[in-house]
């Protein structure tokens, strides 16, 4: 949603500049993009002038702020109602970022509300480390050959397989210590 807003701040600066308008968001990208309680004192006397102005970062500002009551639900059924009023309200609003936004959301819809039927008591960080841990060997500029070379360089970095090489060792392991440096 950030990248969203930050797309309708840039196209409406840049439109007002062209019209000859005083650059009023000049200097508002962070007040926009931060969270109310993370603003320092100077951007929130900046975002409290911003916000007597009708223009459409203003208007997707207020939207992302509205959004961010969807996480105070417990229900996942009151979540989901909430969650079809704000996009309605969303691709209403004639700003195509937001718009797009909202379509995604719409997408995922119930990918979201699976936080809500797990009781808001898992997180995806612990999928989303194990996801970037994964693409770590794959994006190294070596090529693996094969299927199996690269299902072992992924084992070697998700399983944490000690690097040194002992009598022991399965043919398996001491070829992906040969594909992977060791850590």
């Amino acid at each position: 949603m950030n990248l969203a807003i930050d797309e309708v701040r840039a196209a409406e600066a840049r439109r007002l500049a062209a019209a000859g308008y005083e650059p009023v968001l000049k200097q508002s990208k962070w007040c926009l993009l931060k969270r109310p309680a993370n603003l320092t004192d100077p951007q929130r006397l900046r975002l409290r002038d911003l916000l007597q102005f009708n223009l459409r970062s203003v208007r997707a500002y207020l939207l992302k702020e509205q959004f961010q009551q969807l996480w105070q639900y417990d229900s996942p059924t009151w979540a989901g109602k909430f969650l079809d009023q704000w996009c309605t309200q969303t691709m209403r609003s004639r700003i195509e970022p937001m718009k797009k936004f909202a379509r995604t959301v719409r997408a995922h819809r119930e990918l979201i509300l699976n936080y809500f039927h797990a009781r808001k008591q898992f997180s995806s960080g612990v999928i989303e480390g194990l996801n970037n841990k994964a693409k770590s060997p794959c994006e190294k500029p070596m090529a693996f050959r094969t299927f199996r070379a690269t299902e072992l360089a992924l084992y070697h970095v998700l399983a944490n397989y000690p690097s040194h090489r002992s009598p022991t060792d399965s043919a398996d392991e001491h070829i992906s210590r040969a594909l992977l440096p060791s850590q």
